[in-house]
């Protein structure tokens, strides 16, 4: 049972994210473990570790004998998140470029045709979960584990939105033909070019923006919203 608990604790953090970025739930509306536990057919443990997940996420809040609410997001407050984002990322790749060595390389290469297949099966987890990986190992090449721990803290605040982009119509082979570019300048060790490709390749701008605000509740135009 304790085996499974993790893969149950993972599958409630991926439906509540949803059901946060998608409007379903809403700011303030209270997550209660009893009632949670009963509609995932589930004991109260992986449950307790979903919301302790989505509290360091951001996505939900504790309050004073309330207990566990989903918190306010406004479109404004993600703006800023991802705009810190593609800084960072830029910043690691430009430091994979330079530090990067030849195996770790070869597991990026790795990783990213692992992306690739994802692509080709249309399995949009699967592909959400390896980018996660090819990520984290551009992060690591940089050698740099200040930078490392504050790029994942901010890219686990935004994981729901990045993985829901994903179903965006095109983005996950867009997202992988970005991968080859940046793999491509990291080998090279252009530095310059791996952090311009990764800043656009974090970017939400343009079309992207209107898309992303477009399948948001309106909850998240709301700038006075408030758990």
């Amino acid at each position: 049972m304790s085996e499974d608990r993790p893969n149950r604790a993972a599958q409630v953090v991926r439906q509540l994210e949803h059901d946060i970025v998608t409007g379903a739930l809403k700011p303030g509306d209270r997550l209660d473990e009893r009632q949670l536990s009963e509609r995932f057919g589930t004991s109260r443990t992986p449950v307790r570790e979903a919301l302790l997940q989505l509290m360091n996420s951001g996505l939900v809040s504790s309050i004073p004998r309330k207990g566990a609410v989903v918190a306010a997001v406004t479109v404004a407050d993600l703006l800023e998140m991802f705009e810190v984002m593609a800084e960072l990322e830029s910043l690691c790749a430009r430091l994979a470029a330079r530090r990067m060595q030849p195996e770790e390389v070869a597991e990026l290469e790795r990783l990213h045709l692992a992306c690739k297949r994802h692509l080709d099966a249309g399995d949009h987890d699967g592909y959400y979960l390896t980018n996660v990986a090819f990520h984290e190992a551009i992060y690591a090449g940089g050698r740099n584990s200040y930078l490392v721990r504050n790029t994942k803290q901010v890219r686990n605040r935004l994981s729901p939105y990045r993985r829901l982009q994903l179903y965006r119509k095109g983005r996950m082979a867009s997202s992988n033909s970005e991968h080859d570019a940046i793999v491509a300048a990291i080998k090279a060790g252009d530095e310059d070019l791996a952090a311009n490709i990764m800043r656009d390749h974090v970017t939400v701008q343009g079309q992207a923006l209107n898309d992303l605000i477009a399948i948001l509740p309106r909850t998240y135009l709301d700038e006075r919203a408030s758990a």
